[in-house]
């Protein structure tokens, strides 16, 4: 049977889907423009041979700090070799690479041409590993911009400070910092020294709002899908539902994409409203399943007494809500299962109201009179978490295996 040749015979309604993803950058990025234009005067220097400022970018998720600097990046190395100086636009992304060692070793693998010569991934001091990258960059007279997103994921400020002393110690070259950020209050916590070497120039980039994320979507959708197959309310509610959700190009073009592809899944020859509908839904169950997944062992096991007390109060015909103190004592109950100690009830307490501004469960305060105050829990998706738990090895010992599948105890 011939499951892809059949597959491949649908008419696709795509003309290029990866102009959908959030990782492509377009010639132009529709009301950037200020931003964009600032950024190019903080790179300036660069082609004239000089350093320019460090610069920090603030702004929540989505609100296009990586696209811009990746454009200003690109176009910047275009004109450095139209005037002849040797320009380095080096991207990392700290979520990745996260310590002092790895940071040093990818900022050099990336100025190195050679295999043989690169950097090993460990093994090495790394005052070597930054001996080394000096050498390399002052072998010609180049001007570096090293852009370090997601920078709050570093871990310590020792790789920063040592980057952001580099040009004391260089003869030829000359390096800048850009530190992309969606915690606007990461500098309050950095090493006074690295906060006043780094912090020269500063950039907030604010959310876009429902009509902004229309042109985005606007100027996607006609690179990226077949004329005529969106329904003329799509854009709109795409961009409404995304601005909804703090003004996020990504999760508007994800929006968008998905809605694109259940409709080509389905046959059907237009993307309608229920198309979006179902992908804002397939968005938030991933996203559940990836924080789910993520989270601490105590946490899991709290949800874990969340969904086995609904379960227990559904059998029974009850009210699903739960109080604190109820969820508390079946959590207390589970870690002894688990031979581990319980955290206390103050502490559990921070972790219900970490879920709930997660958004994987709702925690409602409400008055019980004379009585005090409690909160009502209940979980946002009890089917999807309740996958996620049974499949997760830490929680072995609270699972039950029936057949192939593991049950809540």
């Amino acid at each position: 049977m011939d499951i892809f040749g059949t597959l491949m015979r649908r008419e696709s309604l795509f003309l290029n889907r990866e102009v959908l993803r959030p990782s492509y950058i377009p010639d132009v990025l529709p009301h950037r423009e200020r931003e964009i234009t600032h950024l190019a005067e903080i790179f300036l220097p660069a082609l004239k041979g000089e350093q320019p400022s460090n610069v920090f970018i603030y702004g929540k998720t989505g609100t296009g700090k990586t696209a811009v600097v990746k454009l200003v990046g690109s176009k910047l190395i275009e004109k450095g070799r139209e005037t002849n100086h040797l320009i380095d636009f080096i991207y990392i992304n700290c979520e990745v690479v996260d310590t002092h060692y790895r940071l040093l070793q990818n900022i050099a693998n990336q100025l190195i041409n050679s295999w043989k010569d690169r950097i090993p991934f460990t093994g090495l001091p790394t005052d070597e590993v930054y001996l080394r990258l000096r050498e390399i960059m002052d072998e010609k007279k180049r001007v570096a911009i090293i852009v370090l997103d997601e920078i709050d994921k570093l871990k310590g400020d020792e790789a920063l400070y040592t980057l952001s002393r580099m040009n004391g110690d260089l003869s030829n070259a000359k390096v800048s910092l850009v530190g992309i950020s969606n915690d606007l209050k990461f500098t309050e916590f950095l090493d006074p020294r690295v906060k006043s070497s780094l912090g020269e120039e500063n950039m907030v980039f604010y959310p876009y709002n429902a009509q902004e994320l229309q042109d985005i979507l606007e100027q996607r959708a006609k690179a990226a899908l077949k004329p005529g197959v969106l329904s003329d309310s799509v854009i709109p509610l795409c961009a409404a539902l995304a601005a909804r959700e703090h003004g996020d190009a990504r999760r508007a073009l994800d929006l968008l994409r998905i809605a694109a592809e259940l409709a080509e899944r389905e046959n059907a020859k237009k993307v309608t409203d229920r198309h979006v509908r179902k992908a804002m839904h397939k968005i938030e169950l991933d996203h559940i399943a990836e924080v789910v997944k993520t989270l601490p062992l105590h946490s899991k096991i709290l949800l874990l007494a969340i969904l086995r007390e609904e379960k227990k109060r559904k059998s029974m015909g009850m009210n699903l809500s739960l109080t604190t103190g109820e969820v508390y004592d079946t959590y207390c109950n589970m870690c002894k299962k688990m031979s581990i100690e319980p955290l206390t009830q103050r502490r559990v307490g921070d972790l219900i109201s970490e879920l709930d501004m997660l958004g994987i469960i709702t925690a409602r305060v409400i008055s019980k009179g004379r009585y005090g105050r409690t909160r009502e829990i209940r979980l946002s998706s009890s089917a999807e978490i309740q996958r996620i738990l049974q499949n997760d090895s830490s929680l072995r010992p609270l699972l039950l295996y029936r057949g192939e599948q593991m049950k809540l105890i």
